[in-house]
């Protein structure tokens, strides 16, 4: 009977670019950016990656539909490169693809990288088919502000909140990311705003506003993996190493029967059960020291909560407004700023995700270092709550 992956992978090097608009660079060169970090950090000669996964969402024009100009710009000479995609995921797609590499004993050392080039669009958003890129199946049913506007509504209609108490809740998540942005160094937003100034912006899709609304940024960000036994033997002797990766996606039942109320994410449900059971963990908010998880919108991160089993239904945006999720308070959420201040480059996301989580493992953090982190979650949402594929990854230090 399968078992899992848990303590069968070790994160030997991780690097992650500066995330923005970049118009001096292509993503070729992010590409760069970040695996040289991971290279040293790991190491490791290059010859040593016997596998690679590429993990590219919408960026047509500057990737193409092939891993081949990530082993062009990385010099990957000869081994299996392979491009992935998985909406928002793609970037824990990659990961996945690259540590059941290693699992599986189809190689010793692996790599997955993410890249996205947004801001060459033109566009505000996820890019459309009628901006050069193709995005005829992502956002089907309306933008994504609109869909998420909606999960709003049916949470707030699920359980009986005010729209002026769950605006509020939305505010302290948003306000919560870009006091933490400020400390991140790699972030493309690093001011800190106001909790009046977020409730008075201009309306998106009701009730999102502007600053409820993640950006648009380029970026790239990857990981080098191999087993424990390799990474102690290269002098890493309590590696980081993967606990779970689970993924889940819709097979559309959310727009096809009427038991779905709209109000939370069955998927991330799903996908954070199976992962706390590949985990052994049994007590997430026991066990769990941070997260980082999937606020493209401040309603998701704050729905979120409630899926991964962080708050009791209808009491996040109660446990939010305490400070719970906070740098100071009991499982910090987004101690880099988030998506909300890193912006959403689609293939990079997951693996950012994962590099915040790394550094804070190994306590390399700084000024947004955590006291004690054992255990940490990474969580992505990729197309709309009504149709959708969740990716929950957790990684703890040594076995």
């Amino acid at each position: 009977m399968a078992s899992g992956i848990k303590d069968k992978v070790a994160i030997i090097g991780m690097g992650c670019s500066r995330f923005g608009e970049r118009w001096d660079m292509g993503a070729d060169s992010l590409m760069v950016e970040a695996f040289t970090e991971a290279l040293a950090d790991a190491g490791i000669e290059r010859d040593r990656i016997e596998a690679a996964w590429v993990g590219n969402a919408l960026d047509d024009i500057n990737v193409g539909n092939s891993a081949l100009p990530a082993a062009h710009s990385l010099r990957l000479q000869g081994i299996p490169v392979t491009r992935v995609e998985n909406m928002c995921a793609t970037g824990t797609e990659a990961l996945r693809g690259a540590a059941y590499a290693v699992a599986s004993g189809a190689c010793d050392v692996a790599l997955a990288i993410g890249v996205e080039k947004l801001k060459d669009a033109g566009y505000g958003g996820l890019p459309l088919r009628t901006k050069g890129l193709q995005n005829d199946l992502w956002m089907p049913y309306g933008s994504a502000p609109g869909t998420f506007a909606q999960l709003a509504g049916a949470y707030a209609a699920r359980h009986g909140i005010d729209s002026g108490d769950l605006k509020r809740a939305m505010a302290h998540v948003s306000w919560k990311s870009h006091q933490n942005g400020v400390l991140s160094p790699k972030a493309h937003l690093r001011s800190a705003i106001d909790i009046d100034k977020i409730l008075g912006a201009p309306m998106i899709a009701d009730p999102l506003g502007l600053f409820d609304c993640c950006g648009v940024s380029d970026g790239a960000a990857c990981a080098i993996v191999t087993t424990p036994e390799i990474a102690r033997a290269l002098g890493k002797h309590e590696p980081v190493t993967v606990k779970a990766i689970q993924l889940c996606a819709s097979n559309g039942w959310e727009m096809q029967a009427g038991q779905w109320d709209g109000s939370y994410v069955p998927n991330t449900r799903k996908a954070a059960a199976r992962a706390y059971a590949e985990a052994g963990i049994s007590d997430p908010r026991a066990e769990l020291d941070i997260t980082e998880v999937h606020d493209c919108f401040s309603i998701t991160e704050l729905v979120i909560m409630e899926d991964l089993g962080l708050s009791d239904e209808g009491r996040a945006p109660t446990d939010i407004l305490d400070g719970r999720y906070d740098r100071d308070g009991a499982i910090p959420c987004q101690l880099d700023g988030g998506l909300k201040c890193f912006g959403h480059p689609v293939g990079a996301t997951g693996l950012r995700m994962a590099y915040e989580v790394y550094n804070q493992l190994l306590d390399r953090a700084g000024d947004r270092q955590r006291a004690k982190v054992d255990f940490g979650l990474t969580h992505n949402l990729g197309g709309t709550p009504f149709n959708s594929v969740a990716a929950v990854a957790i990684l703890g230090r040594g076995k």
